[in-house]
């Protein structure tokens, strides 16, 4: 269920997105009974997959990961990567497994999709996520949808649980930012076509920008120390719901209910 995706792929293009995976997510994983997290569209090649395996393992040990792909051929290219906690399967939205995954990671998979198709995909997707149990604490799985560039030097995601949106993070390598406002064209499709005055995602890429124009002399200091300064002033306005632990990294979260879409 889906359209064949451009394939491209590039190794360690999505370090940032399992980065912060691993760091918001790694304790539900190793909660998890058994879990699972799925690569959903990796593309012509299965670096994505692989890699994402051993970044969830350095935090959940016993997790798996399934690649998932509509292109039978990719999936026939990619079977001999397959190990020990790593399988390849035919498939789409529906996401072919017997159970429900901690974990789908749909990276650059909806950028050629119509804005009006975005939230029927996440519903669909959202209800193959594992459950919340309230009684263990468990939130439930994490779908994670986003778009970065072809290096993964800037890239944007929504997280969403079993119920819906709950984040949108921002993600850059801070030497190769100019101002925050860059990060825009790698806004996630829900996002990217808001981007214009009236809405809050244009709201708040306005004020990122005028806190790190604000946040000038800190670049003595480089790049991390600015944006971490920049981000600071940002959570006066903004539900910026991570810290500077994230924000050194070149990161920044903001609650999703912040930045939906109008209308």
């Amino acid at each position: 269920m889906g359209t064949v995706t451009r394939g491209t792929t590039n190794p360690n293009r999505l370090r940032r997105m399992d980065r912060w995976i691993a760091a918001a997510h790694g304790a539900e994983l190793r909660r998890a009974a058994d879990p699972v997290a799925v690569d959903l569209g990796y593309g012509a090649a299965p670096w994505t997959a692989v890699e994402l395996l051993a970044r969830l393992r350095s935090v959940a040990p016993h997790a798996r990961v399934v690649g998932v792909e509509i292109d039978p051929a990719r999936v026939a290219a990619a079977r001999p990567y397959e190990r020990d906690g790593l399988v390849f399967r035919h498939g789409g939205f529906e996401v072919p497994l017997a159970g429900r995954p901690s974990l789908i990671r749909a990276a650059n998979v909806l950028r050629q999709y119509d804005e009006g198709e975005v939230a029927g995909v996440w519903e669909r997707l959202c209800a193959r996520l594992a459950p919340a149990d309230p009684a263990s604490g468990s939130r439930g799985g994490l779908l994670v949808e986003g778009t970065c560039d072809e290096i993964g030097r800037r890239h944007a995601w929504v997280a969403l649980g079993p119920e819906g949106p709950r984040t949108v993070t921002f993600a850059t390598r801070l030497g190769s930012l100019d101002r925050p406002s860059d990060l825009a064209e790698r806004l996630p499709k829900a996002l990217i076509h808001r981007n214009v005055s009236g809405e809050p995602v244009h709201a708040f890429l306005r004020d990122f920008d005028r806190a790190w124009a604000a946040a000038a002399p800190y670049a003595s200091y480089g790049a991390r120390q600015r944006w971490m300064r920049a981000v600071r002033d940002l959570t006066a306005d903004w539900p910026v719901v991570d810290g500077p632990v994230r924000w050194r990294q070149g990161e920044v979260t903001v609650a999703w209910g912040a930045l939906e879409p109008r209308g």
